[in-house]
């Protein structure tokens, strides 16, 4: 019995099981399906039953939904849409405030130098994941707003970067201006290599696939070979110290503007393939919760630290959209896109667990915070932000 609880098959069933109970828990409470997806995943994890636990194999195709949900949202979204200097400012401000406001309360929660350092660090993190598949899922994604989001999402991806290598330096006392350096020109040199290579070769490469005999025998080849690109940008990017999740979104751009005689059946495959890995990807998300590692005395700063989590990206990044002449309401949606933290949190307070700069219980608290700012965004953005009157 054991042997086929394990395995792949009754595992991957049970992910499917999961995600239709999140759909049906979105329908009973009218949300949107990423929440539901999400406490399905709770339920069925540690927490309560204890059905799925976040196992290598979860991770991985946690992972693999990232990548394609991101590289089918890039589909949508050219270049020019969101690599202006506009949506620099939005995320540069937004990760600031968010790493003071983090440093300052976990210091006035009696955190040490260390600790409060990387506890400001993970509240740098913008995963974009979560809020673009709600803005798909309602059909906003080529809204001003949208392309703001997101565009200053994936600056916002280079630039925690950064701040995770500085909060490194810090508390190791070796900080210097060289790996800092390196890491800047890995991030925007794959992104800048990503963009040229997409329109100057791989848009032409998929073209010429298009009038050719086999893909004219085999139409779905094409969506083969995108989702290699896709893959493999999530590779690149993954070594340059980036999330997966960007390099997908940057493959996917590269194929934005294509004009293929079998379109139909590459949009549809990158589709079909999203609903069924992201599907995974945000069960994990509840799955990765444990709330038994939450004592009563996490829970004020739990509390605490998703209060200033959720208001500094709403203040950092709203401040300078309605600096950019967008309007109160364009302003604050775009600050409550930043909001979500997602797995990029998750990362960064894994490395301060593993280096010992964080116990478990902050471990926790910072696991929660991530849940926590995953969840109330989209449910903001429906019943309030986007609700039709």
């Amino acid at each position: 019995m054991h042997a086929i609880l394990t395995s792949t098959e009754f595992q991957m069933s049970l992910l499917m099981f999961v995600a239709l109970a999140g759909y049906l828990i979105a329908y009973r409470i009218n949300q949107s399906a990423v929440v539901g997806i999400i406490l399905a995943g709770i339920v069925v994890g540690p927490s309560v039953l204890r059905l799925v636990t976040y196992t290598g194999f979860v991770q991985t195709l946690a992972q693999m939904g990232a990548v394609v949900l991101l590289f089918t949202i890039g589909l949508e979204f050219s270049f020019n849409d969101i690599l202006k200097p506009r949506y620099f400012v939005i995320a540069l401000i937004g990760i600031i405030i968010p790493a003071l406001g983090g440093y300052l309360l976990a210091k006035v929660f009696g955190y040490d130098f260390k600790a409060s350092i990387f506890i400001g660090t993970a509240l740098t993190a913008t995963s974009i994941a979560i809020t673009a598949n709600v803005l798909k899922e309602m059909g906003k994604l080529q809204t001003n707003v949208a392309k703001a989001i997101i565009g200053a999402a994936v600056i916002d991806d280079v630039l925690a970067l950064l701040a995770l290598s500085i909060s490194e330096g810090i508390v190791s006392g070796d900080i210097s201006a060289g790996p800092i350096l390196l890491t800047i020109l890995k991030a925007v040199g794959f992104v800048v290599l990503g963009i040229v290579i997409g329109k100057l070769l791989l848009q032409k490469l998929l073209l010429w696939m298009d009038k050719t005999k086999i893909v004219a025998k085999y139409p779905e080849s094409l969506f083969i070979f995108a989702i290699m690109i896709a893959f493999f940008y999530a590779m690149v990017a993954d070594y340059a110290g980036l999330s997966a999740i960007v390099g997908g979104f940057l493959a996917g751009m590269a194929f934005d503007g294509v004009k293929l005689s079998r379109g139909n059946v590459f949009k549809e495959g990158a589709e079909h393939l999203q609903i069924i890995f992201a599907a995974v990807f945000f069960v994990s998300l509840g799955v990765i919760m444990d709330l038994h590692t939450i004592t009563l005395n996490v829970i004020w700063f739990v509390l605490a630290l998703s209060a200033v989590a959720m208001l500094t990206k709403i203040i950092g990044c709203g401040i300078p959209a309605r600096f950019q002449h967008m309007s109160m309401k364009d302003s604050f949606t775009v600050g409550l896109g930043m909001v979500p933290r997602g797995e990029v949190a998750m990362i960064i307070a894994l490395i301060g667990l593993n280096q010992g700069i964080i116990n478990q219980a902050t471990y926790a608290a910072i696991i929660l915070m991530s849940l926590l700012t995953t969840i109330i965004p989209p449910l903001v953005l429906r019943n309030w932000v986007f609700k039709k009157t």
